[in-house]
């Protein structure tokens, strides 16, 4: 199963208890089919695909997000939840009991000055000094930095990101000390700063105990 980056990780949090393969592509439904693609083609089976940006992809008969064949899905699954007695809530309140509750705070800001979005990028690769990060945000330690325009990635070993180097966009994800994942990055159609912030509270634990930190952050 795959999901892109900018979306939120409950999917990879499945995979981690059930034993699956879980992978993460750049945001675009176009990174999602072509690496869909390769699977297939290497023999493997791609059993469901999304994007944050409400796109599912159920199988691998149309290598896009195909509202129709997830309607279709979301369908078979509410009869046969009928049939338990039960509703589309109740599975979805076991899911977060099961794998965890996600928090997640997606928005944007305005912009139209492309040299000012710049240098605000530019700013947090240059922080404190030359090629530095920023190592907090308010009270909250940042502990791993990505930065896939330029290929950084310090959370892996030789400091490389696992995800294609997109110089044409700026994108910068910070992973907290305390779970939370945020990544800042640009629109390619419009004026906008995006932004997208998630939170996991561990599986028996109460989503509000969690949300806090995530808005505040």
């Amino acid at each position: 199963m795959l999901a892109t980056t900018v979306s939120s990780k409950i999917l990879r949090a499945i995979a981690l208890k059930e034993g699956f393969n879980f992978e993460e592509t750049l945001p675009g439904f176009k990174w999602i089919g072509s690496r869909v693609k390769d699977l297939v083609d290497s023999g493997k089976e791609v059993l469901f695909a999304f994007e944050e940006s409400i796109g599912f992809m159920c199988g691998t008969s149309v290598l896009d997000k195909d509202g129709v064949s997830a309607a279709v899905v979301v369908a078979e699954m509410a009869a046969w939840l009928d049939t338990k007695g039960q509703t589309l809530a109740h599975q979805l309140t076991e899911i977060y009991k099961t794998y965890g509750y996600h928090i997640s705070k997606t928005s944007y800001f305005l912009c139209y000055d492309p040299p000012t979005i710049q240098r605000i990028f530019e700013r947090l690769r240059n922080f404190d000094m030359p090629d530095s990060y920023p190592t907090s945000c308010g009270t909250y330690a940042i502990l791993h930095v990505r930065d896939v325009t330029t290929g950084y990635d310090s959370s892996q070993l030789k400091k490389k990101s696992v995800l294609p180097v997109s110089k044409n966009s700026q994108m910068i994800t910070f992973t907290f000390q305390n779970g939370c994942v945020a990544t800042l990055r640009t629109s390619g159609t419009e004026p906008k700063i995006k932004y997208y912030a998630e939170m996991c509270a561990p599986p028996g634990q109460r989503w509000g105990e969690n949300a806090f930190p995530v808005h505040r952050a």
